[in-house]
């Protein structure tokens, strides 16, 4: 079986005041590379289920706040970041860069559909077209294949977005697209999973949080 280590980056300032992201670059806040640095110790040490070093692989969405991310990792583990656009947030459209508020305000019908998880509603056109999420869906699963089937038996560390981690706990466990969240998706977050060819996409363990805890003083020991 591979092992894929997913990880969510670190918070960014628009994280913090609940804007919304998508494809636009957008740099870790002073508590994102804390968190970073404490995930990174932490995937060297190992905790629960979660085997310490050595990994195969690092790969991340090629947006700066997952590759910010993945550079410590990289560093303590003495691997190379592969940037990987497939592994990018989902892309919003003309939402991108709004307070979730302002989304409400100026696109009701829009957040209404958004609201209600219509699987193919494509939402109004900003600097780039949005993708439905049966579109993101799609290619989150090729992405992952993709990643998994190239490197078979392999432990892979992947480090990508909060939605991108979303599709995949549905592939893995069947949960379908049209139903509401009921799971939380962390800032930081280790989410593990295996492949294989006869049973795809499988979780193991979900939203491993304790090294969020570390302070700074803690990580450099």
């Amino acid at each position: 079986m591979t092992e894929l280590i997913l990880v969510r980056h670190g918070e960014t300032a628009w994280n913090a005041e609940s804007r919304l992201q998508g494809h636009i670059d957008t740099p870790l806040n002073d508590e994102g590379r804390r968190q970073a640095r404490a995930l990174a110790a932490m995937l060297v040490r190992g905790t629960g289920s979660i085997a310490p070093a050595p990994f195969d692989r690092l790969v991340s969405s090629d947006l700066d706040r997952t590759f910010q991310t993945a550079r410590p990792i990289a560093a303590l583990l003495d691997l190379e970041i592969t940037r990987d656009p497939q592994l990018r947030e989902r892309c919003f459209g003309a939402f991108e860069g709004l307070l979730y508020d302002e989304v409400q305000q100026r696109y009701p019908d829009a957040w209404s559909r958004w609201q209600a998880r219509e699987v193919d509603a494509r939402y109004p056109e900003g600097e780039r077209q949005a993708e439905t999420l049966t579109e993101f869906a799609e290619r989150v699963g090729k992405a992952l294949a993709d990643i998994a089937s190239t490197h078979p038996g392999q432990r892979i560390i992947v480090v990508t977005h909060g939605g991108f981690l979303d599709c995949a706990y549905r592939l893995a466990t069947g949960m379908s697209l049209t139903q509401a969240r009921n799971f939380d998706v962390r800032n930081a977050s280790i989410n593990r999973f295996g492949w294989d060819e006869q049973g795809g996409l499988q979780l193991l363990e979900w939203g491993v949080v304790a090294h969020l805890a570390t302070s700074i003083d803690e990580i450099d020991r």
